[in-house]
This record gives C-alpha cells, sequence and structure tokens, in this order.
C-alpha cells in the first residue's frame, strides 16, 4: 500500500492532481483508521496507464471513457487528426529554426516573406547586418541569407563577361525614345547597369542624363563606354540605391528605368520617382509581364519563385493611371531583346558548367534560360511611357 505522497513519487504526479484522479473514480484510496489514505499496486498500474494514454492526446475524461467501455474511433480519429496537424506544425517549427541557425537553406522563408510581408522583410534583412543592396539581392537572386555571399559570388562570375544583365536591345531603347512627346534637357537613369540603353539616349538626345546604379563594377565599364564615345560631358554616374533618390530641387524631364523598377515594386516606384519629375514629365520603364490570359504551370510556378509581382499589361496600365499618370505609349520588348540577352548567356554557362557543378546560381539561370527556350510568349518585358499629372 502506497501513502498519496508515495504514490505520486511513483508516478510522477502531485498530490493535487492525484486528488483529482480520484475525484473522477479513476483511482479508489483506502482511508486507514489513522486518518491517511493508501493505495494499491492496482492504483499505481491504473495511473500509469492512463498516462499512457493521455501521451496520444486524450484527455482525462476521454481515458475515463476507454477504461470503462469499448474505445470510441471517432474520438480517437478526432485526437489523431489533431496531433497530425500539431506535428506538421512542430516540423515546420524545427525547419524554420534549423534555418535560421544556419543548418538548411532559408529559400522558403525568404520567398514567403518576400510575397507577404516585403518591405518588413528588408528591414529584417538589414537588422540582421546586411545593407540594403544585400536585403535586395537576397530577396530577388539567392533567397537565402545563409548562402548569400558564395550564390552572388557565381552570380557575378557568370554576368562579369556579359555585355547585358537582361533582355534589352538598342532598337527597343530608341524606339521608346522616339515616342516621347517631350524633348528632354535632363534624364535621370535609373538601374543603368553597364549602360547598353545610357548610350543609346545620350546619342538620341542633347540631354545632361544622370544615371545611377548600385553596382560599382557595372558603372565602371560604363565610364569605360562615355569615355570611348565622348559623352563624360553630359553624362554622369552615381553608385545609389533607386530607393534613396535625392536630388533636392533639382527635376528631370525623363526618368529612364529599363528592367529595374522591379527591385522596389512597380506601384512604389510609380509613387517614389513621380517628385523627381518636373510638370509634365514623362516616367519610361519596361517591367516584366503577362502576355497571355492562360499562361502554363510551368510559367506560373518559375515566376511565382522569382518574380510573384508579375502581372498583366492591363494591371499595369491600371497603377499606373492610379498612381497620377498618363500613359501615353506601350510596347512589348522584341524577341530579339531575350535571343541578345540569352544567347551569350547560354554560352557562358556551357563555358562554366565543369568547373561550377553545384552551383546554385548556376542552376537557377539555366532554369531561366530553360523557360525562355520553351515559353516565351507567355511573357515578355513591355515598355510603358507615361506622363505625370
Amino acid at each position: 500500500m502506497y501513502r498519496i505522497s508515495e504514490l505520486a513519487s511513483l508516478v510522477g504526479l502531485s498530490r493535487t492532481a492525484l486528488l483529482y484522479y480520484e475525484k473522477l473514480n479513476l483511482i479508489n484510496g483506502k482511508r486507514l483508521s489513522n486518518g491517511y489514505r493508501v493505495y494499491s499496486d492496482r492504483d499505481v498500474q491504473q495511473v500509469l496507464l492512463i498516462q499512457q494514454l493521455q501521451s496520444g492526446g486524450l484527455t482525462l475524461a476521454e481515458c475515463k471513457s476507454c477504461l470503462e467501455s469499448k474505445l470510441d474511433k471517432s474520438v480517437l480519429r478526432l485526437r489523431y487528426n489533431e496531433l497530425e496537424k500539431e506535428i506538421k506544425q512542430k516540423e515546420w517549427s524545427l525547419g524554420l529554426l534549423s534555418s535560421l541557425l544556419g543548418n538548411k537553406t532559408s529559400k522558403p522563408l525568404h520567398e514567403t516573406l518576400s510575397k507577404i510581408a516585403p518591405d518588413a522583410h528588408i528591414d529584417w534583412l538589414k537588422v540582421q547586418g546586411f545593407d540594403e543592396k544585400q536585403a535586395l539581392r537576397i530577396k530577388w537572386l539567392s533567397k537565402d541569407m545563409n548562402e548569400h555571399d558564395k550564390y552572388m559570388q557565381d552570380f557575378m562570375r557568370v554576368f562579369e563577361t556579359l555585355e547585358s544583365w537582361g533582355p534589352n536591345s538598342k532598337e527597343d531603347t530608341a524606339s521608346a525614345f522616339k515616342l516621347l512627346s517631350c524633348n528632354p534637357k535632363r534624364i535621370l537613369e535609373v538601374g543603368c547597369g553597364k549602360g547598353n540603353s545610357t548610350i543609346v539616349i545620350a546619342k538620341l538626345s542633347n540631354a545632361e542624363i544622370v544615371a545611377i546604379d548600385n553596382e560599382k563594377l557595372a558603372l565602371d565599364e560604363l565610364k569605360g563606354k562615355l569615355t570611348l564615345n565622348g559623352l563624360n560631358s553630359r553624362v554622369t554616374t552615381h553608385c545609389v540605391s533607386m530607393t534613396e533618390l535625392n536630388f533636392g530641387d533639382d527635376k528631370f524631364d525623363v526618368v529612364w528605368a529599363e528592367a529595374s523598377a522591379y527591385i522596389m515594386g512597380i506601384e512604389n516606384a510609380l509613387s517614389k520617382w513621380k517628385p523627381l519629375l518636373k510638370d509634365g514629365g514623362v516616367l519610361v520603364f519596361s517591367d516584366l509581364v503577362w502576355l497571355t490570359d492562360k499562361p502554363s504551370e510551368a510559367s506560373i510556378n518559375h515566376w511565382k519563385s522569382y518574380y510573384p509581382d508579375i502581372q498583366t499589361i492591363e494591371t499595369r496600365k491600371s497603377q499606373i493611371g492610379k498612381a497620377g499618370y498618363q500613359l501615353e505609349n506601350t510596347f512589348t520588348v522584341s524577341e530579339q531583346a531575350w535571343k541578345d540577352y540569352y544567347e551569350p548567356l547560354q554560352k557562358r554557362l556551357n563555358e562554366l558548367a565543369p568547373v561550377m557543378k553545384n552551383s546554385q546560381a548556376m542552376f537557377d539561370i539555366q532554369n531561366g534560360v530553360n523557360l525562355y527556350k520553351s515559353h516565351l510568349g507567355e511573357f515578355g518585358y513591355q515598355f510603358f511611357i507615361a506622363k505625370s499629372l
């Protein structure tokens, strides 16, 4: 026979818990003549049996029912489903913590945050020690703060010898420029890269051009092109983020952004760049859009990861109007622009394949090339020329 304190020690429960068990008639103590309550071996075993049932998620009331009658399978199924859901949640939580500790990829986390909380995501990455340039590249390129440095090293190695970092052509840039309703005297080019478009618009105009990008290596190449073409006197470069543009009271006739506005979000860019324009100034930008109402599953899955904000042309038109612009012209970037970008890129990938077999950056870039080859026409870049009202 065991006193209640001894029973509590044997089964690992408190005196209060055991008294509650007795209140439910799960155990039955006997009171001795000296006033002490004592319990038998059977009571010990009964408590241990109940503890086993409780480990399956059953309540005490449900345990009591199991002891007094046949098992209620509907109750067991309910508890099973609840426990299965809880296990999945715990596994997800375990994976999240593992990724934050750097033990596994953090890509799923960054893809989710980029979609549901884009601004908070960038701010959080800055708190973790990344500057804005790195944070934006984690969002759009590596999607993994644990492997970011290695990813960007590989990414830059692929593109270091290429003339273009995205689909564009001199002909498309010239076509967009000739559709301007004004004769610009001052142009701001946002995300100029290596300056392919910069040289075109500089040759087509007599305007003063301010070209900005956050990649110094690209700007260094642009400076060489400016010198070669004798354009240094009219084009100045600045290594700065497109999200931190501050030119005081200086305004521009045109803000030009080819395949770069997506970095800060199209609607955000429409809003933030508007004050940079003079009255009646023009914003020219190109953006990746759907060219069909029924894109393939392969295209949807790809862009869901790499550009979740891809929209139809009509949606972009609507956003332009709501932001206080009048759309003057729009056209789709030519297929030749894609060929001029992807064919040299594929050649470069083939060159590096033997020495970069396990590179995630290489894998991601090759996936993009493959999608272009098989599904171009479902998506494409679209130029928008919009006058500020």
